[in-house]
């Protein structure tokens, strides 16, 4: 059974920076597209960022130069630096497979104040 468990998160003022952790257990996250997903209060869940297997990432046009996806392999993690914060970054931040197949985990809630 696939479980992602996501740390890292917190209450950060605007302009500060914050890395966000996913570990899994079950899976492999360097033989699979892996995602960083966040959900703002009455708001859809949208991808944020994501990193093939061969390591190439994309991220959501609003986020380019921000945000950093990144894997470790021999962790097994999935990683996400968030730079220059934005009070509209708050939200609950989740790792999942791109398209997300797995059970979401407990994600970890980012505030950001202004």
């Amino acid at each position: 059974q696939v479980q992602l468990v996501e740390s890292g998160g917190g209450l950060v003022q605007a302009g500060r920076s914050l890395t966000l952790s996913c570990a899994g257990r079950g899976i492999i996250f360097r033989n699979n597209h892996m995602g960083w997903y966040r959900q703002a209060p009455g708001k859809q869940r949208e991808l944020v960022a994501d990193i093939s297997v061969r390591g190439s990432t994309n991220y959501a046009d609003s986020l380019k130069g921000r945000f950093t996806i990144s894997r470790d392999n021999a962790k097994n993690m999935v990683n996400l630096q968030m730079n220059s914060l934005k009070p509209e970054d708050t939200a609950v931040y989740y790792c999942n497979t791109d398209p997300a197949y797995f059970n979401w985990g407990q994600g970890t809630q980012v505030t950001v104040s202004s």
